[in-house]
């Protein structure tokens, strides 16, 4: 079977490389591991936080542009509400594939293109 051990700390990696989301490095971290790792519930893990990546960025978009648009004034509601889901699904994610490691983690609410 899989190295329990291995699978934790390799969908730890995938699910926490979110945290390093405002450099375009961060995503190379899932994308290695789904290409390197032979372990289903692992690659399932680092595609779901390929998806997250992307829709991280997707909405980080749409927010950006409507706080250029409105001058800034959506930007004081918008970003921290942003960050602040953006954290808690990425600190869900950790603890769930902590808890249950044989389970790959699917974010709420998200796209999915992979």
């Amino acid at each position: 079977m899989y190295d329990s051990d291995k699978r934790k700390l390799l969908s730890l990696l995938s699910h926490g490389a979110i945290f390093l989301s405002t450099t375009l490095i961060a995503i190379g971290i899932p994308i290695g591991i789904l290409f390197i790792s032979d372990d289903p519930v692992v690659k399932e893990n680092a595609k779901e936080a390929i998806n997250f990546h992307f829709n991280v960025w997707f909405y980080g978009a749409i927010i950006a542009i409507l706080t250029f648009i409105t001058f800034g004034l959506l930007g004081f509601i918008l970003v921290p509400i942003g960050f602040v889901v953006h954290w808690i699904l990425t600190v869900v994610a950790l603890v769930r594939v902590l808890e249950k490691p044989d389970e790959p983690f699917r974010y709420p609410f998200i796209f999915r293109l992979l």
